[in-house]
Parts: C-alpha cells; sequence; structure tokens
C-alpha cells in the first residue's frame, strides 16, 4: 500500500494562506492585520525566487529522467501551484481593500487618486522628488538600448508607453524603493488625518520631469523574480569565500521564475515587455497596481492608537540567573532555560559577554547560521580574542540571502584573530550551539548553549524558541565532539545523550518511535507530540503513520511544509500562526511515564536530518521539562489562533470553547509566574 503524502510546495502554500487568513481575522488589530498581508506577500516572493526556480530548472531536464528518479511531473506541479497562487491573491486583493479602507476609518489612510492630492500635498509631492527620488531614477528605452536592458532581481519598475506627437517609444523606469522609503507620510489639514502616498505613485505624478516633450500613453508596474538560490557545488576545489562572493554576485543574473505585471496592462505593451527581456509564457504572472507588498511594514502609527497594534509584553526577568552575579554561577547551581521572546535575549549576551572577560575562560567555539546585522555575540566574541582567549566559529557562508552579512562578519571576526571554519562539502551547519572551556585550577570545566534558533538577538525578539545553559558535563563534552568533527572533520564516537544529524540521528528518533510502538502494540500507554517548522523526510513520515497505526497517540505541530497527511490512522496536524512566528523544535515521548524531551534545530525534512550537521538535546532537568510540556499543552488547548490540517490540506480553526485559550499570550504570563 503506498503511503499517502501531501505535496511539499502546494503544502506550503497552505501554510502561507494560514498567514493570509490572519490578515483576514477581524479580531486581530488592523495594522497587525497589514503586517500579516506584508508577510505573506514577503512569503510569497521568496517560494518563486526559490521554490518555483528549482521546480522550473527541473522542468528542463529530461522527464524519463524525472519521472523514474524523481516521481515528479513539474509541468503538472507548477500548473496547479499557479492555480493555488492565483486563487489565494485574488483573495488577498480584496484582504487589502478591506484593511486598508479599515484603516482610512481611523486616520490612517493611503492616497492613490491623484485627483485627491491638496496643493499642499502636490508641493511636498514636488520637493521630495525633485530633491531626493530624481538622484536614484535610471530612465531607459528598451527598444532602443537594447544592450541595457536589464531588470534587477525584485526591484520594482514602471514600464512606459510614451508619445512625441511623431513616434511611439517605449521605456521602463526604475522605483527607487531600495534607496528611499516605500512610503511618504503627507501634510494635512485634518486633525488626526495622515495620508501616506506610494513612492511609485510619486514617481508617476512627475513623469513629465523625467520624459520632457512627451505625452505619456500608458504607465504599468512590473517586477522580475529571478532564480535566487547560490548555486555552489558540493564537491569543490579552491577557495570557498571567492566562489561564495562570485555567486552572490550573479544572484543577480538569474534565470526569471516570475514576471509580474500590472494585470490592465495593454496586450502591445506586454508583448513587447515580453519580446525585450525574452520572457516566455510561463514566466508572466499578471498582479495588482503595486508590487513588494511587504514595504507594508513601513506603514507605522503615527496615530497613537494602542488599538491598532498588538499590547507590548515586556520580557520577563529569568530569577535565578539575576539572583547571582554571574551567570556562570547560576549555570553551576543548575540549568537554565530562557524562553524566547518571552525572556530577553540580554541573558544569551551575558553568557558571551562574561565568557569574553573572565581569565578562566580559555576556549570559546560557536556555531552562526544566520547572524544579526549588529551581532552583540560578534563583538563580545571579537573582544574575547584580543583578550587572549582563543575563540573558533563555525560560520555557515551558505546560509540563504544572508550570504552576504555572514561574510562580512567573518572577515571581521578573522582580522580579530578569530579562528574562522567555513562551509564543508555536501553539508550545511544548521546546529544552533556554542561551547566555553574554563580551566580552575588543573581541571577543566565546559559551559553549553543549546538553542531552537539562530544566535541572533533581532530574531530572538519575534521568533518563539527555546534556549538551554548548562554546566551537565557529559552533554557537553558530547558538544565538545561536534566541534571537534566541524573544526578538523574529525568523526565522532557515538552520541549517548546528543542526536546530531549526519551521525545516527534518524536511527535515534525511530528508535525512540520504536519504543512507543513495541509498547502501544502490548496494549500499554504509549503517546508522541511532535513540534516541527517543516516535516517532508520519508523515513520519519513512514515511521510516524507505522506508529499511529499501532495505537501511539501522534499528535503533530508543524507551522509549515507538512506532507503527512492527517487522520491517516487518527493522526492530527496542528498549525499556530499568531503575533509570534512558532520555531521551536520539541520532541516529546511517554516513555513508560518518564516522559523524554528533545529540543533542537532540526526539522524532519531530507535536508536536515541527511545534509546538515543538527544538534538535538535532552531535557534534563525535571523542572525545566515540565515547562516546555506546559507550553505545548497550551498550544494544543488554543482555540483562538490553533488551526487543524484537513486531509484536504485546509486550515479548519480549533474548537471553539467557552473559556479562550491563546497560547502565545497563555505562554507569556506562564514563563511570568515561573519567575515570579
Amino acid at each position: 500500500m503506498q503511503t499517502p503524502l501531501f505535496d511539499r510546495d502546494l503544502s506550503w502554500l497552505s501554510f502561507n494562506y494560514r498567514v493570509l487568513l490572519e490578515a483576514q481575522n477581524p479580531e486581530v488589530p488592523l495594522l497587525e492585520r497589514l503586517r500579516f498581508a506584508a508577510i505573506y506577500s514577503s512569503n510569497l516572493d521568496e517560494f518563486f525566487r526559490v521554490r518555483v526556480a528549482d521546480i522550473r530548472s527541473i522542468e528542463l531536464v529530461d522527464k524519463k529522467k524525472i519521472n523514474d528518479q524523481l516521481d515528479l511531473d513539474p509541468s503538472g506541479l507548477l500548473h496547479d501551484i499557479h492555480e493555488e497562487v492565483k486563487r489565494q491573491l485574488e483573495e488577498y486583493g480584496r484582504t487589502l481593500v478591506q484593511i486598508l479602507k479599515a484603516l482610512k476609518s481611523e486616520g490612517i489612510e493611503i492616497l492613490q487618486d491623484p485627483k485627491r492630492f491638496s496643493a499642499a500635498q502636490k508641493a511636498s509631492m514636488l520637493h521630495f522628488f525633485k530633491t531626493k527620488i530624481l538622484s536614484f531614477l535610471r530612465p531607459v528605452f528598451f527598444e532602443e538600448n537594447i544592450e541595457h536592458v536589464f531588470l534587477d532581481n525584485q526591484a520594482l519598475y514602471l514600464a512606459i508607453t510614451l508619445s512625441n506627437g511623431e513616434n511611439t517609444r517605449h521605456a521602463y523606469l526604475n522605483i527607487p524603493s531600495a534607496n528611499l522609503p516605500r512610503f511618504m507620510i503627507l501634510p494635512s489639514s485634518k486633525e488626526g488625518h495622515f495620508p501616506f502616498v506610494f513612492l511609485d505613485d510619486i514617481v508617476r505624478e512627475h513623469l513629465d520631469l523625467v520624459f520632457p516633450g512627451h505625452e505619456i500613453v500608458e504607465c504599468k508596474s512590473i517586477k522580475l523574480n529571478k532564480d535566487a538560490d547560490l548555486h555552489i557545488e558540493d564537491e569543490y576545489s579552491g577557495d570557498l569565500v571567492e566562489k561564495i562572493e562570485k555567486q552572490i554576485s550573479k544572484r543577480n543574473l538569474g534565470r526569471p521564475s516570475r514576471f509580474l505585471y500590472d494585470q490592465t496592462m495593454s496586450e502591445d505593451l506586454l508583448k513587447r515587455l515580453k519580446k525585450a527581456f525574452y520572457l516566455k509564457k510561463a514566466d508572466l504572472v499578471a498582479g495588482g497596481r503595486y508590487h513588494n507588498l511587504n514595504d507594508f511594514f513601513q506603514i507605522t502609527n503615527p496615530v497613537g492608537k494602542t488599538h491598532l497594534e498588538y499590547a507590548k509584553l515586556e520580557p520577563v526577568n529569568h530569577k535565578e540567573i539575576d539572583s547571582h552575579r554571574s551567570v556562570f554561577e547560576a549555570i553551576d547551581e543548575a540549568d537554565r532555560m530562557l524562553h524566547f521572546p518571552y525572556q530577553s535575549y540580554d541573558y544569551v549576551l551575558q553568557f558571551f559577554n562574561e565568557a569574553a572577560i573572565d581569565p578562566s575562560v580559555k576556549e570559546i567555539n560557536v556555531t552562526f547560521y544566520r547572524m544579526a546585522n549588529d551581532s552583540l555575540i560578534g563583538e563580545a566574541l571579537i573582544s574575547a580574542a584580543r583578550n587572549g582567549k582563543k575563540v573558533v566559529v563555525f560560520m555557515e557562508l551558505k546560509a540563504r540571502f544572508d550570504e552576504a552579512n555572514n561574510l562580512q562578519w567573518a572577515v571581521r571576526m578573522k582580522e580579530a584573530g578569530i579562528r574562522i571554519v567555513y562551509s564543508m562539502p555536501g553539508l550545511k551547519v544548521h546546529a544552533k550551539v556554542a561551547l566555553v572551556r574554563k580551566k580552575i585550577g588543573e581541571d577543566k570545566r565546559y559551559y553549553g548553549f543549546f538553542g531552537t534558533g539562530n544566535l541572533n538577538e533581532k530574531t530572538a525578539k519575534i521568533y518563539c524558541d527555546h534556549g538551554l545553559l548548562t554546566a551537565n558535563q557529559e552533554m557537553n563534552r558530547e558538544l565538545a565532539q561536534v566541534f571537534k568533527f566541524l573544526h578538523k572533520r574529525k568523526k565522532p564516537s557515538a552520541f549517548e545523550r546528543l542526536i546530531v544529524s549526519q551521525f545516527g540521528a534518524v536511527e535515534a528518533f525511530q528508535a525512540l518511535m520504536d519504543h512507543e510502538i513495541d509498547r502501544a502494540k502490548k496494549g500499554k500507554p504509549a503517546k508522541m507530540i511532535l513540534k516541527v517548522n517543516n516535516l517532508e523526510e520519508a523515513n520519519m513520515i513512514n515511521k510516524i503513520y507505522e506508529a499511529a497505526a499501532a495505537g501511539v497517540d501522534v499528535t503533530l505541530l508543524v507551522r509549515s511544509i507538512c506532507c503527512i497527511v492527517p487522520g491517516t490512522h487518527g493522526i492530527r496536524v496542528l498549525r499556530l500562526v499568531d503575533r509570534y512566528l512558532e520555531h521551536a523544535r520539541v520532541f516529546y515521548f511517554y516513555r513508560d511515564g518518564q516522559e523524554q524531551v528533545f529540543l533542537g534545530s532540526s526539522d524532519w525534512m531530507t535536508r536536515n536530518l541527511h545534509r546538515r550537521v543538527e544538534v538535538t538535546f535532552p531535557v534534563v532537568d525535571q523542572k525545566l521539562r515540565q515547562q516546555i510540556l506546559e507550553i505545548i499543552r497550551l498550544q494544543i488547548a488554543d482555540n483562538t489562533k490553533l488551526s487543524e490540517l484537513s486531509p484536504a490540506m485546509e486550515n479548519s480553526p480549533a474548537a471553539s470553547k467557552k473559556v479562550k485559550v491563546n497560547a502565545q499570550l497563555s505562554t507569556y504570563h506562564h514563563v511570568a509566574q515561573w519567575h515570579k
């Protein structure tokens, strides 16, 4: 019997639709709804730049090879993707209209009709255009300058038909949204009225200054998405840094994956654009008047009305750490768990800052997948190196869209005396770990940080993750083996406490599930709760099906891609989308009432389990284990933001109860109670 599976890309579109549903939710504050609309747009943009581009590339390969090796019909899949995206975008357009109309009633308005601009507003726009915008405009008559025809990846343009009375010409003009804010706030004579205008429309209003002597016959917005993946060979020779730099520079040259154009564009102008940019019919996607709507994040709350946004949750102090003068003293006393963003990332910064100046600290090892642009952790490591400590950083240069930032940090840290170890052939390092070695007398003592999210203080404010600070020497010695492998490529001995991808992770997870299967077959209680961002790896899915068929109580919390079909043997698949991004990976096994809990960096995808170095770690301390379980119970009990995935891949709202449960707000209050 063939195992039922959802397609991973259609499943992802189902997740992004769940984000759109949050933008439609009337119980969500209006500006937050606008931000969910922006997230939806940003997500979809990346999907076309990466996944659709990949499928388009596969489509070029011999079809027999595809059918035999990949069990994939790329043409059929692309058709299904475009049909679903078309349906969603129609709904997205209606949703935006509703949000903007409601914001207008609150005094926040985006003006789009030129007839509604007052004289003062026109004067303000003209001044901004002449003093700021003109500096960045690059008009191109594309039929006359064929050698200069080129559209930057994701950039915004206006495609224009012009007439000088005798001849018709065609041009495109860049919208400099990478250099200037996408929105300008205009003066208003009404109190409490805050009119915004798109940068695009300021340019539209002054095209006569860009093309003097011409009549504007037609002006429509366009944008080109290109394949944005860096194609680095797994087996390489030479300097990887140089290869990464070259590929970053080529990202703008990628193959088209989506050409977005205003659906009201004339057939003649579209035909000319298609010819000028060598576009195929499959590249063309009709859209609205504006693109890159992720820029809605720039619309702030000038009115000061608190009901337009979520109430800010002040980070909860960690009383056990705060009661000690040194974070290392606090860790010596007991394991310390941090729950982000409900608690401040300052405690992680404190860990690195103290390590940088503590005379007994001799060595610091850390992995980075996505560094913050202005990372304070990076600064602390530079200080540590300058203070004479041995600092070794494993820098993943193949973290998509963060390659340039990671590379810049690597150069800075290397100049400060930090040993930088780069990516290895065939592997990405996705683990979120750090290890500090102290020398106390003749003894050495390890202190470890194990996380479910990146060592990034910016994303820690919006991603729900867990971080463990521990002096558990058994776990930390095993972590030292991981770093030894990263630095010296020396294969570690078997792991007894950690579960590490590349070193028996699949077998370790399957053994945990096998125990539950065995107990269920014997009529004993058996239960698994698995929380991941993505679930796609076939071996894991088959084992989950096997467990559910044997009678194991299986609940899955899967935020994004989920290839498992819910309802099969009673499997539940839940999806939680709220103000914060659920990012933690949690693995719970009943284990005859002993309740084992693991946290880690790894989703259950082929890439995570087979082509990355990931670290999953046990929560040993009983009190901390109960904290994690309480958070998971709150998420399963949520009836405001939780959806249950149906066998038709639909997001069905959780069953309503008399008492409302919001998992994220409840988690915040629980964390506060734990540290009262």
